[in-house]
């Protein structure tokens, strides 16, 4: 599942990076959670919950149904 989060968050990264931040895969557990960092302006954004929330996490449930929930690592 591993392979298919990283797909998919190469898929959702341009959009951080035309805003100044960045995604990077740290786990995904065996019962899917998936843990990431944002990093550069996405790191101390005041927004970052809801980017992290119902951007990454709605686009990554869409894409892998084994996936339950994405936390900040």
């Amino acid at each position: 599942m591993r392979g298919k989060v990283q797909a998919a968050l190469d898929k959702i990264r341009p959009a951080l990076q035309r805003d100044g931040g960045d995604v990077e895969l740290v786990d995904v557990t065996p019962d899917g959670v998936v843990k990431v960092k944002l990093t550069g302006a996405c790191g101390g954004c005041p927004m970052a919950t809801m980017t992290l929330k119902q951007g990454i996490e709605r686009v990554l449930k869409q894409a892998i149904p084994e996936v339950k929930e994405v936390v900040q690592a």
